[in-house]
């Protein structure tokens, strides 16, 4: 039975209504400072900490629940004997609640803070308070979470008055992820502090968002958890229409929209299987639908769609001729949406923004027995860093295409090629195990597109292309100028790089060199 509650917390989003809960059920309240000023104020009786132990806080606040009064209260174990004869002895009440949720650190880091503000943020009193009550989970409750007042309310009504073992258990549970996760971030940030990019020890914390149907078969279970980092995407989507996500759809948006990401103008990715088949730029999204669609119409059905510009009408009534399963944008018109609500099938995601493609993050994954960890792939090429290695210089049309392919090229599995011209893909190679297949493959499905379009010839004719990483035969390279290409780019560095160039210019093409590679496995 719940017949004596602590409570101390930083956000106190409902907790009067909920202390007026208990308080109406004859459970007995104590607080510290700022909560129980609150709960004065709500006209609740409450008892404050430091009347319960005899020792006043002190050092600003630092020091409130960390008193053998409280603690005893909560780490007593009920079916012992000689706990309670200890509880006893020294006129200590056990506490059977707990609600306490943490200084706001990791939202006082965001808000750039100086580090003194930061280090005044780092939770103490609270941590301890959730680990003690949530260790001695047999016998008090702990509510480490606004979102878990409801529940335990509904539960103290069902119970008589009591919360039951499986509550409690699973209560005790979030309260050592909260905790964990709470840490964690502390870690980050004074590892951040200290320039230190590699911990010794370092912790993946997410947040349940949302139990899949299934993982990339029917046979995985999956599910998707955010982090705290606060990055745009899918993330922060909210989904205005259509059937729930696929841990498939995930992906694959988030790989569309961190591609268009990249680009200023309006953009427009198509992205299947987590590969580009269609990138382009305009002077309007409608214009750039249009020629991403042109590089490959067969593949972008059932597709994901990313825009870096809230969906206007126009471009939602072209998407809305084709199969797409996803569109994922900053944000959409009422006119556009009013379109896209006919296609009952499609997702349609409202980010609230565009991610910074130059911000600092970090991408993990998974083998056996561990997992990889790497900072982001943040960096693009200018056309100050380009270096001319042939006789021929590319044009500025040519510059700016390369430019173009480049930002896309690190966004397709590796080996990867792209072929452009115009702010367009026009052929895509990606995921091959040597460097001149993707290039004869691009070509190759871009002459049949070609010719499906009714085209005077092959769109990779007057094209440029780009290479996520250096050519180690001038076979690549050869395969590109009978495709049509007039320039190239890649990071260079191979020891026959001389090769590449001499087919370069013995065909009279431009190329340049990056120093930057662009690997996606």
């Amino acid at each position: 039975m719940i017949q004596r509650a602590l409570l101390s917390v930083s956000d106190k989003t409902g907790i009067v209504a909920f202390a007026a809960a208990l308080v109406a059920r004859g459970v007995t309240l104590i607080s510290t400072g700022g909560t129980a000023r609150t709960l004065v104020a709500a006209e609740l009786p409450v008892t404050e900490v430091a009347t319960v132990t005899g020792f006043p806080e002190m050092l600003d606040g630092r020091v409130k629940t960390l008193h053998p009064v409280i603690h005893a209260g909560l780490l007593a174990r009920r079916d012992q004997p000689e706990d309670l004869a200890a509880l006893a002895e020294r006129g200590i009440a056990p506490i059977d609640l707990v609600v306490c949720n943490l200084y706001p650190f990791a939202q006082t880091v965001a808000s750039r803070a100086d580090a003194a503000d930061c280090i005044e943020s780092i939770d103490i009193g609270g941590v301890a308070l959730i680990r003690a009550a949530a260790k001695n989970h047999d016998a008090v409750t702990v509510v480490p979470d606004p979102a878990d007042y409801e529940p335990v309310l509904a539960e103290i009504a069902a119970q008589g008055g009591a919360v039951g073992a499986p509550m409690r258990r699973m209560l005790a549970r979030e309260a050592y992820a909260l905790t964990s996760a709470y840490d964690a971030g502390v870690a980050e940030w004074m590892a951040h502090e200290e320039g230190v990019a590699f911990p010794e020890t370092t912790v993946l914390a997410g947040r349940l968002a949302q139990q899949l149907r299934y993982g990339e078969n029917p046979h995985q279970l999956a599910a998707f958890y955010r982090t705290a980092n606060g990055r745009l995407g899918v993330a922060t989507a909210q989904q205005l229409q259509g059937k729930e996500l696929s841990y498939n759809n995930y992906g694959d948006a988030d790989a569309a929209f961190e591609l268009v990401a990249e680009f200023t103008s309006p953009a427009v990715a198509i992205v299947k299987h987590a590969n580009p088949c269609g990138v382009a730029i305009g002077e309007s999204l409608r214009e750039a639908w249009d020629k991403a669609l042109a590089c490959d119409p067969v593949s972008a059905y059932g597709g994901i769609v990313a825009l870096n510009r809230s969906l206007d009408a126009a471009t939602a009534e072209a998407i809305g001729q084709l199969f797409i399963e996803v569109v994922i944008a900053p944000g959409v018109t009422k006119e556009a949406a009013a379109i896209l609500v006919r296609r009952t099938t499609l997702r349609l995601l409202v980010t609230g923004g565009v991610p910074d493609p130059a911000a600092a993050g970090k991408d993990f994954r998974s083998v056996s027995g561990g997992f990889l960890l790497q900072k982001r792939d943040r960096l693009s090429i200018g056309r100050d860093a380009l270096r001319t290695v042939t006789r021929r210089a590319p044009s500025e049309a040519e510059i700016a295409d390369l430019l173009f392919a480049d930002k896309i090229v690190k966004h397709v599995k590796s080996n990867a090629i792209v072929f452009a011209r115009g702010g367009a893909t026009v052929g895509v190679g990606a995921g091959q195990m040597n460097r001149i297949d993707p290039v004869r493959i691009a070509a190759a499905r871009a002459a049949e597109i070609g010719r499906a379009a009714r085209l005077p010839q092959p769109p990779t004719i007057g094209s440029v292309l780009a290479s996520d990483a250096y050519f180690p035969f001038a076979d690549g390279v050869e395969a590109a100028i009978e495709a049509g290409v007039t320039a190239v780019i890649q990071p260079g560095g191979s020891i026959r790089d001389a090769d590449a160039i001499a087919a370069a210019d013995a065909a009279g093409i431009a190329m340049v060199f990056t120093g930057m590679r662009h690997f996606r496995h």
